[in-house]
């Protein structure tokens, strides 16, 4: 791996020590929060569509937790502006890690995916598909 690797964990701790998009929207479309209990990580993530619903025009995030969770929701909180929602739930672990540019051991995944997973979740609920208080990794399957 080398220099590479340390450039990501680089870009871990820049999001983690000064998250992007950290705080709460105004004006939301909806709200959803999530937990890796596992780790302690906790995420709330807003999410403001435009008119039609279809495209993600504002996003925020407010949480605690370890710098890859934090780091996760704070680059996920930039991927998604401009993203239409149907893109937005295509997303999947792979592209999470991806994003953030670093080997994730398995422990560590549920950590990364928090973020993705609880604007998925929050977008089924606000779209009536899904009914949940909170999401949460203990329910992964993998």
């Amino acid at each position: 791996m080398g220099m590479g690797s340390d450039m990501y964990r680089q870009q871990i701790l820049d999001h983690y020590k000064s998250p992007r998009n950290y705080g709460e929207l105004e004006e939301k479309t909806f709200s959803h929060a999530g937990e890796n209990p596992m780790c302690g990580d906790e995420i709330t993530i807003d999410v403001q569509l435009d008119e039609d619903d279809e495209v993600i025009e504002g996003v925020a995030f407010r949480g605690d937790g370890c710098a890859i969770s934090q780091a996760s929701a704070s680059m996920l909180s930039g991927e998604l502006q401009g993203m239409t929602v149907e893109e937005m739930q295509d997303l999947d672990r792979d592209d999470v890690i991806d994003m953030l540019g670093v080997d994730i051991s398995p422990m560590r995944v549920k950590c990364a995916v928090l973020a993705e997973k609880v604007v998925q979740d929050g977008a089924d609920i606000y779209e009536g598909e899904k009914q949940l208080e909170k999401t949460t990794t203990e329910d992964d399957e993998e």
